[in-house]
């Protein structure tokens, strides 16, 4: 069974110096300093993370530049740091075609560029799809200022990984503080990150973005973001309040969310999420190398899963080669 694991972050020193250097520099950042063993991991594609790939039981990783990634630096800086963190991605999946492929990262503090770099990085650097967290800034993501990069995504059959980032700060003042050194915990991995991604995505399919592109392909970790498991709460008290849209809330998740679990080996989610976007919407992510899936986890997990073996199968590889368009034997993201 091929394993394909879609949230596997990295990093280049470049963007940790401009986080680093920036005026909004967050409590994201420190932790990244504080953990000096996330910190070499990220750092790292080669040998090493091979070696833990192997020992998790994942064969291909898809990589991604870690939170809060370029979504929050200037715009000019963005563009830039965005295209040589694709560029060096580029080089990364050339270099072992057969265990790594690679989700842009897309500047969207200039919405113009994003849209061109989505579609550079997908027709020329032959990367499957993008990978973007959340907010640009105070921007969120329903904004029509977006709509020529979902444009580009929709035409390109190129899905959308919508990571979390940590929530603004008077969303950290407000609701995560008070608890000493939990408070950055209980903001971000705990459950800040899941609220404010979960958020993103609601507000794109209130704000009509799937009404606008409704063949864009989005994917949503952690399970769903908290959106598979309040569903049936939010759907029919947003249309009692108004809300209109071309197809109810519920075919939208349906038809234009895929879901991974980051890591979280939960056969209670897995299931769950089996009842609400169907057993071939489901996909692996390891959440690497921040969730330890050590000693062939990840493996076990998906082998072990209360499913048929084709559903296994499915989550193992299959749908994110169907997502993609990809067959068996393509490995490569230029394939």
């Amino acid at each position: 069974m091929k394993i394909i694991a879609l949230e596997e972050h990295f990093v280049v020193p470049e963007l940790m110096d401009a986080w680093h250097d920036g005026p909004d520099a967050t409590e994201e950042d420190s932790a990244l300093e504080r953990a000096r063993r996330v910190q070499r991991a990220l750092l790292d594609t080669g040998e090493q993370r091979i070696a833990d790939m192997d020992d998790q039981g994942v064969d291909v990783q898809v990589l991604s530049l870690t939170s809060p990634g370029v979504q929050n630096l200037p715009a000019p800086d963005a563009v830039s740091l965005a295209r040589q963190a694709n560029e060096a991605l580029a080089g990364v999946v050339a270099g072992h075609p057969d265990r790594f492929q690679g989700f842009a990262a897309i500047p969207t503090p200039d919405p113009a560029a994003a849209a061109a770099e989505l579609e550079r990085a997908v027709a020329t650097l032959g990367f499957p799809g993008a990978l973007i967290n959340g907010r640009t800034g105070d921007l969120s993501m329903d904004s029509r200022v977006f709509d020529d990069l979902y444009g580009v995504a929709e035409r390109l059959g190129a899905p959308l990984y919508l990571h979390p980032q940590a929530p603004t700060a008077p969303v950290r003042d407000a609701y995560y503080s008070g608890f000493g050194d939990l408070d950055f915990i209980l903001s971000s991995p705990a459950i800040g990150w899941h609220y404010e991604t979960g958020m993103q995505f609601l507000r794109m399919a209130i704000g009509g973005v799937f009404d606008r592109h409704p063949g864009m392909q989005v994917v949503l970790g952690h399970w769903g973001e908290l959106v598979l498991f309040y569903l049936d709460r939010a759907q029919p008290v947003l249309e009692q309040a108004g809300l209109h849209l071309q197809r109810p809330l519920s075919e939208v998740v349906r038809e234009n969310v895929w879901v991974t679990g980051s890591g979280i080996l939960s056969e209670r989610y897995y299931r769950w999420a089996c009842e609400v976007v169907g057993a071939d919407r489901i996909m692996t992510a390891t959440d690497y190398p921040y969730i330890d899936n050590s000693g062939g986890a990840a493996r076990t997990f998906v082998e072990g899963l209360p499913a048929t073996e084709a559903d296994r199968t499915a989550t193992a590889s299959g749908n994110w080669e169907r997502l993609t368009g990809r067959r068996a034997g393509q490995s490569s993201p230029n394939a």
